[in-house]
């Protein structure tokens, strides 16, 4: 195949596509998502949802950092935190940095 027919893992229409283990980490968000979410009233603090957001992060950079990506997301969810957007950053970093995105836009 050609060089210039060939596409990239994020060039392909759905995006990304997670890895073996991050699959397998997908697993229970994808359970919670069908079977546990629908049951539950709406109340997440962030947009997007925790589960969405650790979905994303996920896919986007493996398990391992999509995972601490994740967890970190998990422990800021809480009275102590303002809600409002947090999206997954573009490119991974050890440190929390706050969205630059206003709340209402």
């Amino acid at each position: 195949m050609p060089a210039s027919t060939r596409t990239s893992t994020d060039e392909r229409p759905g995006g990304p596509r997670p890895g073996p283990v991050a699959w397998v980490l997908l697993l229970p968000i994808k359970l919670y998502r069908k079977a546990i979410s629908p049951f539950l009233p709406p109340a997440c603090r962030f947009y997007p949802s925790c589960s969405t957001y650790a979905v994303e992060a996920l896919t986007r950079f493996g398990a391992g950092r999509g995972s601490y990506l994740a967890l970190r997301r998990l422990l800021r969810c809480g009275p102590w935190t303002p809600p409002g957007r947090d999206p997954v950053p573009e490119t991974f970093s050890w440190r929390y940095r706050r969205p630059e995105t206003p709340i209402e836009e």
